[in-house]
């Protein structure tokens, strides 16, 4: 073989790796936590790479943690703009405070845009939010007078939904949030690239579920096949608290013993340098350190452990 060869096969080997590496999504968490600080709660914008058509998985905080992205020099807007212009429409993996407040709070400011959901979280959000009484109703449905500003799309679990405004769709599966309590995962894709947002959920052995295990055997061949850029999931507590008090949330070593199972599906060694970003870490300080440090030390996966932080742009 000749050294124009050897070179030439060279540069075909690095292109390759340059391409199958190309990030796909921009993410912008406008919220990272799951407790306390109402300013920075669950709320992740994910567009597709090179544009400003956003949605919101989950929405605990949303003008706070865009004027934080302003200030980072994430967007070069207003708040008004990016909340009005740029968010095309709201997931929302289920209905408690920390993950809809956001959503509540700036409807009178928002624009015309789609609030996704499965049915017993829309239900739980029209009966006890967006009725006319605890707050205007600024759906298509539901009690109350209908400002008809926001559409409430209830999404069947397993099917593709085309998300307006957007070149993504979504397919929506079941997890556990102390049974029989139900929260939801979305699969966001775009084209041939995807990624898994999981609300909260606890681990199976804890929920007496099967939800994780079959989310598992959903995804693995998108591990598989590289389509898939990263898992969104919560870890809210240390290894110290006791499984009777999770209260649907998972802990480093529960975490790290799904993963296990998705890597039995998915292969050896496919999870290697897999991107893990870490949500829902509750307060005070002093968890939230123990949580990472329990993170690192358990991985051993060689998974790609990200923290997000509230107002900071990456990519996947």
């Amino acid at each position: 073989m000749t050294l124009f060869n050897k070179n030439f096969i060279f540069f075909l080997l690095i292109s390759f790796q340059i391409f199958a590496q190309k990030a796909a999504f921009n993410v912008v968490p406008l919220g990272i936590y799951g407790g306390i600080d109402e300013k920075n709660l669950s709320a992740y914008l994910v567009a597709p790479i090179n544009t400003h058509d956003y949605i919101c998985l989950d929405a605990g905080t949303i003008n706070a943690g865009i004027e934080k992205a302003i200030n980072n020099k994430v967007f070069n807007v207003s708040t008004n703009e990016v909340l009005r212009k740029y968010i095309k429409g709201y997931f929302i993996s289920h209905a408690h405070l920390d993950h809809v407040s956001g959503l509540i709070i700036n409807s009178p400011a928002d624009s015309s845009k789609t609030v996704y959901a499965t049915k017993k979280c829309m239900e739980m959000m029209q009966n006890h939010y967006f009725n006319g009484e605890t707050w205007a109703n600024f759906g298509d449905e539901g009690p109350g007078f209908q400002l008809k500003k926001y559409h409430f799309q209830t999404l069947a679990i397993g099917d593709e939904t085309k998300i307006t405004n957007t070149t993504m769709t979504v397919k929506a599966f079941p997890l556990s949030h102390v049974n029989p309590f139900e929260s939801t995962a979305f699969l966001i894709q775009n084209g041939n690239d995807a990624i898994l947002y999981l609300g909260d959920t606890g681990p199976d052995s804890v929920e007496k579920s099967n939800d994780l295990s079959e989310l598992w055997k959903v995804i693995s061949p998108l591990v598989q096949q590289k389509k898939l850029k990263g898992i969104f999931i919560e870890v809210s507590f240390p290894n110290e608290q006791p499984d009777n008090l999770l209260f649907g949330h998972l802990t480093p070593n529960h975490l790290m013993k799904e993963l296990h199972k998705l890597e039995e599906l998915s292969g050896k060694g496919s999870l290697k340098n897999f991107k893990i970003i870490i949500t829902h870490l509750k307060p005070p300080s002093q968890n939230i350190t123990k949580i990472k440090e329990q993170l690192q030390k358990a991985n051993d996966l060689g998974v790609q452990l990200i923290f997000p932080e509230q107002g900071k742009r990456f990519e996947l």
